[in-house]
């Protein structure tokens, strides 16, 4: 408790700078934060992300404190990924904060992405019927919302039409959810017959992801031997476990050929993490791997440093 002031408690704060140890910054009266909230904090004249940290604050003045200015509308950042961080600052001997700048890059991503305005049908009909409104209420059937515009253009009419048939209460408002940025995948949608050596090594790796511990595998064959197969195998147990996946590759081996073998084999793409990722799809695949529903992601090396709500394999 800070006494006569409008603060309730300290928090310490991982700002992504130099800084061997978190930073203690005072938690405004109402305000709630747990280990792994993404704050908005002053550090000298600026305003920066950091982390609300694990371990005790600081015995610091009271009244030298400042104050968290923000906790962002998003999921925290696990334990488990804070101590990854930590291990990751001690082995290659950097500074913490450093290390947690990793984890964010993509600022947009903190708050959650704008739902969109949206029609969907109602009970009503048209007062007077059309060849260009008949187009629409059949473009329209089945009770899917739409956007106007992707209304117009898949009935081939204008937003005009749109527009009339809105104001007749044909059509009401609703609001869409942003749209996910790859499809579930499916672990049942294409099960290979694998051979026998194959067989044995996938049986392995399903009971390693069962156990549900940590353990590491390493397969050993030649090129074509059936590897990613056996691989995919594994994606596909931690998945019906409802854990997310993590497939690293090397920037170059994220190629479409990769992407199409692994849509094959679960019916939809894996999430994409790597450096020609253009910056809006960086903080849309961010946060839906933080909020989970990105269960699978394919990417290079900082993928590491995703947010992952239910990590089960990498």
């Amino acid at each position: 408790m800070i006494e006569d002031s409008p603060f309730v408690a300290a928090a310490p704060v991982l700002v992504p700078m130099p800084a061997e140890r978190p930073y203690t910054y005072a938690v405004p009266a109402g305000m709630r934060v747990v280990p792994g909230s993404i704050v908005r904090v002053p550090l000298g004249p600026r305003q920066v992300a950091g982390i609300v940290w694990d371990g005790a604050v600081e015995k610091v003045d009271a009244k030298k404190l400042r104050p968290i200015e923000q906790v962002f509308d998003c999921p925290p950042i696990d334990r488990a990924m804070r101590r990854f961080v930590d291990w990751v600052a001690q082995y290659t001997l950097s500074p913490p904060g450093m290390v947690a700048r990793m984890l964010l890059r993509a600022p947009e991503a903190f708050d959650p992405e704008p739902w969109i305005e949206g029609l969907q049908r109602t009970l009503l009909v048209p007062d007077r019927m059309t060849g260009a409104r008949q187009r629409v209420l059949e473009t329209a059937e089945g009770g899917l919302a739409w956007t106007r515009s992707g209304l117009a253009h898949a009935a081939g009419v204008s937003s005009t039409v749109i527009d009339g048939l809105r104001a007749q209460g044909v059509f009401e408002t609703v609001m869409i959810p942003p749209r996910p940025v790859v499809a579930a995948p499916d672990p049942g949608y294409a099960i290979p017959e694998l051979m026998p050596d194959q067989s044995d090594a996938a049986q392995m790796l399903r009971a390693n992801v069962a156990a549900g511990v940590f353990n590491v595998a390493l397969l050993d064959g030649v090129t074509g031997s059936g590897k990613t197969e056996v691989y995919f195998e594994a994606v596909a147990a931690a998945l019906d476990q409802g854990r997310q996946v993590l497939i690293l590759l090397p920037e170059i081996a994220l190629t479409h050929a990769f992407l199409e073998r692994f849509q094959q084999r679960f019916g939809a793409k894996p999430g994409e993490w790597h450096s020609d990722l253009p910056p809006r799809m960086r903080e849309r695949v961010w946060r839906q791997v933080a909020e989970g529903g990105v269960r699978v992601v394919a990417g290079a090396r900082s993928a590491l440093f995703l947010p992952f709500k239910e990590l089960g394999l990498i």
